[in-house]
Order: C-alpha cells, then sequence, then structure tokens
C-alpha cells in the first residue's frame, strides 16, 4: 500500500536560496564580517514568515551576535536556538529534521563552519519548494 502525499495544514513564505561557501567565507571577507549579521537577520525573519505559527524573532538573535558576542556563550546560545528553529522549518515543510542545534554551536570552533551547516540545512528546505521564488506562498505540511 502506497502512503498517500503528505496534505498540507498551512502555508508560510518561500525563502531565498544561498550558496553556504559565499555565506561562510566569501561574503563575510569582502564585507569584513557585517554580512554575518545581515544574513543573520535575513534567516530569522524568512523562517518567521515562513513559518507565522511560530514566534520566531527577527532582530534578537542579531542584537544578541552583535552585542553579547564577546561573551562567546551568548552566541553560542544564538546558534543553538537558530539550529532550532531551522530544524522546525525543516519539519513544517514535511523533510526529515535532521538539522542538529548541537552541531549549530559547535562547529564555531571549527573555522566558523558552523554557518556553512546552517545554510545547507536551511537550502534543503527551500529546495523542498523547488521552482519557488522567494516570498511567494508555499505549503506547510505539519
Amino acid at each position: 500500500m502506497v502512503a498517500p502525499h503528505p496534505v498540507p495544514v498551512a502555508s508560510g513564505l518561500a525563502m531565498k536560496r544561498r550558496n553556504p561557501f559565499a555565506v561562510w567565507i566569501g561574503l563575510p571577507l569582502i564585507t569584513l564580517g557585517i554580512y554575518l549579521y545581515v544574513w543573520y537577520y535575513k534567516i530569522h525573519k524568512e523562517m518567521a514568515e515562513f513559518d507565522r505559527r511560530r514566534q520566531i524573532p527577527v532582530v534578537g538573535p542579531m542584537l544578541v551576535m552583535l552585542l553579547l558576542g564577546w561573551t562567546v556563550i551568548g552566541p553560542l546560545i544564538s546558534y543553538h536556538n537558530a539550529g532550532a528553529r531551522i530544524r522546525n522549518a525543516q519539519v513544517a515543510a514535511g523533510l526529515p529534521a535532521t538539522c542538529s542545534p548541537t552541531l549549530c554551536w559547535a562547529l564555531a570552533f571549527l573555522f566558523g563552519t558552523n554557518l556553512l551547516y546552517m545554510q545547507f540545512e536551511l537550502n534543503k528546505v527551500v529546495d523542498r519548494y523547488a521552482g519557488a521564488p522567494p516570498h511567494t506562498t508555499v505549503p506547510l505540511f505539519v
């Protein structure tokens, strides 16, 4: 017996696909690190628009990075929470939850590859709706 196709239960706005290597190393080098804050703001805004059923802070995580980056623990907690939000977005898109919040902060100690990892995981959600331009309505399944 073939499992039926999942039925959409809500809708949200599609996110933008980004090049993970540009997010991780290219654009931060060109902008002297400023792109990290821009990217972090944008992914949180897109996740909030993607699944409006969840309360996702938009400016707060970026401010944690900007104002509390020197504390080390602030960014690690923020990366962990971002990983949980990415995981929730994957589930809402009807995908398996492959994003590990622990890896989202642990990889920060490995040349900042956590940004690369988080963007790869976000791109899975974007690829779920192949061909959907950013900010267009897409179905949510959970």
